[in-house]
Order: structure tokens, then sequence, then C-alpha cells
């Protein structure tokens, strides 16, 4: 029998090898997966984590909308970029937020490694929704998230998922240089 969390990190593998495709499945894959997180970072203590599963699964939703909407033509959505200064605002803000909701998590919850768990959260926050507006430069933002998430799931003996996370860095080159491709053919 297969266990949740080896469900959950199945269906996340094939949310992010169908994102890399720019397959609109992708978020199909991602709403099971974030469901199931749901119960098991809540089970683990990482509260904000917890929150975050259930915001990727309105992402899901959101996402499989963007995605669909922004066909032209039968054309998919196009990939772009945002200006440095749009980064560098949002940087502003996860770290501004991460600080204020680990304070909160530390001192009023039992939470594991509250400022991780906030600052990994609200940065996923915003590359997610990257993610979903098809922003090039979410691939960067994963590749610092995911390193970290390595260590926070494998602290919380959450290994599957802790493994999840180093195969997911290992995804972040192949979809930033896919992406990069995608979009300058669609600029010629």
């Amino acid at each position: 029998m297969i266990s949740l969390e080896t469900l959950a990190v199945v269906m996340a593998v094939a949310y992010l090898l169908l994102a890399i495709r720019q397959n609109i499945w992708c978020w199909f894959c991602a709403g099971i997966s974030t469901a199931i997180y749901v119960w098991l970072t809540y089970v683990a203590k990482l509260y904000m984590d917890t929150a975050l599963q259930v915001f990727y699964f309105a992402m899901a939703v959101y996402g499989w909308y963007v995605w669909t909407s922004g066909r032209h033509d039968g054309q998919e959505k196009a990939v772009v970029r945002w200006p440095l200064a749009t980064h560098a605002i949002a940087l502003t803000a996860i770290f501004a937020s991460g600080g204020l909701s680990g304070y909160m998590l530390d001192t009023r919850t039992d939470a594991a490694f509250p400022y991780l768990d906030a600052l990994t959260t609200w940065g996923a926050v915003w590359a997610t929704f990257l993610v979903a507006r098809k922003v090039l430069e979410n691939w960067w933002y994963w590749l610092v998230i995911d390193a970290v998430y390595v260590f926070l799931y494998w602290s919380r003996d959450l290994k599957s998922t802790a493994g999840l996370f180093v195969f997911y860095i290992v995804l972040v080159p192949i979809g930033l240089v896919s992406w990069s491709r995608s979009m300058r053919a669609q600029t010629a």
C-alpha cells in the first residue's frame, strides 16, 4: 500500500515535470499533491507550510484558469520576464512578511523552525504566483526555496519529501533552460 507522503511526492514530481513542459495538467497534479500535504505539514507542525499548501491548492485552480485563458489562436500563454524592480519589491515584502510571521509563530505556537517556515512560505507564495503567470524568474526563487525546504522536511522526519526537494533542485536548471528557450522562440 502506498503511503500518503509517497502519493503526494509522486503527484508533486508529476506537477514539476509537466510545468517544465508547460503542460496545463501540471495544475491537476498540484491540486492532488497539495491536498495531501495540508494534512502532512499540519502533523509535522509546519503551520505556515500548512497554510501554504492551502494556498497552493487555490493556485492550482488559478494556474489552470490563467493558462487556459492565456491561450490565443491555439497558442499557449507566453513566458515573460518581469523587471528587477518588481523582484526587489517582492523580496522586501517576503522578508518583512516572513519576519513578522516568524515572530508570531515563535512567540505564540509550538511551530518548528518558525522563521524559516515563514520565509519559505512567503517566498513560495510569490514563486507560485510567478509560475501561474509564466514569469521566467520563478525558477531562481525556487532554487533557494527548495534548498531550505530540504533542511526543513528532513529535520521534521519527512524524508521522502526532503528527497522530493532535492529532485526539485536538480530540475530547476532544466526548467529555467526550457522556459528560456520557449520565451526566445515566442519572441522570434
